[in-house]
């Protein structure tokens, strides 16, 4: 079973950065798809990136450009760089994780962390 822990959430100004983290148990995520989402109050969840198990990298609309995603095998963890945060990105961004190759379809990740709150003041 795949456990996912997200932290690095938090209280930002329009402008800055922040990076997230999800740090994996019980599997290797070198074997896995993994994945950000993230979904604002009365919001879908969205896709944000996603990195697969030979390193391709995705990315969602929304982001793209201000938002890097990266793997440390030897943590077992994925990071999710933000920059020029805008108030538009306030939500629960969401880590998740996947042994197929469809990574920005959120129904196909089985496996889902509680999610950290980024809230961006203008």
């Amino acid at each position: 079973q795949v456990q996912l822990v997200e932290s690095g959430g938090g209280l930002v100004q329009a402008g800055g950065s922040l990076r997230l983290s999800c740090a994996c148990s019980g599997r290797a995520i070198s074997s896995h798809t993994m994945g950000w989402f993230r979904q604002a109050p009365g919001k879908e969840r969205e896709f944000v990136a996603a990195i697969t198990w030979n390193d391709r990298t995705y990315y969602g609309d929304s982001a793209k450009g201000r938002v890097t995603i990266s793997r440390d095998n030897a943590k077992n963890t994925v990071y999710l760089q933000m920059n020029s945060l805008n108030p538009e990105d306030t939500a629960v961004y969401f880590c998740a994780a996947q042994r197929g190759m469809s990574p920005t379809t959120k129904n196909d990740y089985p496996f889902w962390g509680q999610g950290t709150q980024v809230t961006v003041s203008s």
